[in-house]
Parts: structure tokens; C-alpha cells; sequence
């Protein structure tokens, strides 16, 4: 994925769908890339378990929204946004609510050595109820899907307005 749009959004969904509500994040970005009022100006990826092959990606995206299954002491299904500073509190304090925090931050640090930052980033988490084998997500976090959508979308709108 080279050369994206100066304006592009990317909302990055990250996990492991073979791990229930792991997988939360990729179910986000494939109902965002299924809807046709997704703007065009918003790309959804399934990142998966991808890790530092989005390096570039995540460079060349001016806003990146990264929503990923976290742990953050809430009732299965919240959805809470991340900042790019509260998401190095919990990484650098040791307080890991993802899976995949220390991949992210890794993949963060590679891109910014490589001169790729984008200028808004953020996780919007979603709190699982069960990570264990399985394809389906858990009711809470299935009926939390339509909204962290719409969070997503509204999100990185914000961010376009604010420049």
C-alpha cells in the first residue's frame, strides 16, 4: 500500500479473529470497508496480526486510528479512544491492556526512526468479554461493533476539521 492520499484516514483494525473478541478490531475495519457510506477519504484495513509490515501504512497515513480488543477495566463491549499520549502511559507504565501493545509499540517507534509519523494517531479499544479460541465475537463486543464504527468515523472527521 504506497503512495496514499496527503487526507487519508486510516483506520487500522488489529487482532486475531480465531480469538474471539480478539478479533474485534479486524470485524471494525471489514464493516467500515463494507458500507457504502464509508467516505472515500476513510480506509479501512484488516491489519490483523500483521505488525511491522504496517510500518509504511501507518507512515503514509496523515490520521491513523488504530482499534484493537484492550483491557481497560470496563464492561465487555465499552469502547474507550486512546490518544497518542495516554497510549504511551499504559505502554512505558507497564500496564498492558492489549495483546498487541508491545508489537504497536514497536511498529510506532520503527515508524517514527523512519521518518514516518502521522500527524493525528490514537487507539480506540474495545473491552473484550472472552479471549479464548473461537470466530465469534461475544454478544457485548458483537453489539458494540456498529458503534465503535461510528466512533471511528467520527474520530478521525474530528481530526480532519481540526487539520
Amino acid at each position: 500500500m504506497n503512495g496514499l492520499k496527503r487526507d487519508t484516514a486510516l483506520v487500522l483494525g488489529l487482532g486475531n479473529t480465531l480469538l474471539t473478541d480478539d478479533g474485534a478490531g479486524v470485524h471494525v475495519a471489514r464493516r467500515l470497508a463494507g458500507d457504502a457510506a464509508t467516505p472515500d477519504w476513510l480506509l479501512p484495513v484488516d491489519g490483523g496480526t500483521m505488525g511491522f509490515r504496517l510500518t509504511r501504512m501507518i507512515g503514509e497515513a496523515r490520521y491513523v486510528l488504530i482499534v484493537d480488543a484492550a483491557d481497560f477495566g470496563a464492561a465487555p463491549g465499552s469502547l474507550r479512544v486512546l490518544d497518542e499520549a495516554e497510549l504511551a502511559g499504559h505502554i512505558a507504565g507497564a500496564r498492558k491492556t492489549s495483546a498487541h501493545e508491545a508489537g504497536l509499540a514497536d511498529l510506532l517507534n520503527l515508524a517514527r526512526l523512519e521518518n514516518f509519523a502521522p500527524r493525528h494517531l490514537a487507539v480506540l479499544a474495545i473491552q473484550p468479554a472472552v479471549i479464548d479460541w473461537g470466530e465469534k465475537l461475544s454478544g457485548p463486543v458483537e453489539n458494540s461493533i456498529a458503534a465503535a464504527c461510528i466512533m471511528a468515523k467520527t474520530t478521525v472527521l474530528h481530526w480532519r476539521r481540526c487539520g
